[in-house]
């Protein structure tokens, strides 16, 4: 490794949520990280300093710890303490990981990568499902679309539009695409949500919507090839657009 190690002195402070402690705790830890407070190659504070500032026993640290390095955010040396890893080590399709990245305040290079990510897994998606999808995986997708067009809040829509797409994922009836809804669900949510706070024109996003339900439905695969990349195309403009 290059570079000057650094450690790190911080004050923490612990929501907690509806999980165990550890879990709490891994996460607190894990946002900081994400969100760039602790470097790569940052040492960070000793097991001692975490559970007096969390409030928390140091058996909750080690294990949140433990969490933290099954994700490769840390490597934990003896006499040394934990270190962030490089970026290039971390699990980045991890869940936590994913749901912790898209809330950061430096967000926007990530939802970039993210939409690039979509680019390459929803239209070839959509066409599996135009070809294999069956009724009740069509009814739960046309469900969502309608449910995006009723929705009375921003929560609501955001919901809707991230069922909808994770509908079209498990109607590919592909293996490997169907879990790949469960990682990334979280960071969709926050994308989408993002994105239609700055859509002055959600009518041409639900007509959009509208060409991906319709072309799946009628089992159109090119068509719902296009029809994905066009809804991609608007919203490429909306993540560059100014806040």
């Amino acid at each position: 490794m290059t570079g000057k190690i650094k450690a790190i002195a911080t004050t923490a402070v612990l929501k907690r949520g509806s999980g165990n402690v550890h879990s709490s705790v891994a996460e607190a830890i894990g946002k900081r990280i994400v969100r760039g407070e602790f470097p790569p190659g940052t040492i960070l504070p000793n097991e001692t300093k975490w559970a007096t500032d969390f409030k928390v026993s140091r058996s909750a640290v080690r294990e949140a710890i433990k969490i933290l390095m099954a994700k490769n955010l840390l490597v934990s040396r003896p006499k040394i303490g934990s270190r962030v890893e490089p970026k290039e080590r971390w699990s980045l399709l991890d869940h936590d990981i994913l749901s912790w990245y898209a809330t950061a305040p430096n967000r926007e290079q990530f939802l970039v990568s993210l939409q690039q990510f979509r680019h390459i897994i929803e239209p070839e998606a959509a066409a599996l499902a135009a070809q294999n999808h069956d009724s009740a995986q069509m009814e739960a997708i046309s469900l969502a679309c309608q449910d995006m067009a009723n929705a009375k809040s921003l929560s609501e829509r955001t919901e809707a539009d991230v069922r909808f797409h994770l509908c079209i994922l498990r109607a590919s009836n592909n293996e490997l695409l169907v879990p790949l809804g469960v990682i990334i669900d979280q960071a969709l949510n926050n994308l989408f949500a993002l994105m239609t706070r700055r859509d002055r024109d959600l009518r041409h996003a639900q007509e959009l919507h509208n060409k991906i339900e319709r072309s799946i439905r009628l089992r159109q695969p090119q068509a719902a090839r296009v029809a994905v990349r066009n809804l991609l195309g608007n919203s490429d403009a909306l993540i560059k657009a100014k806040k």
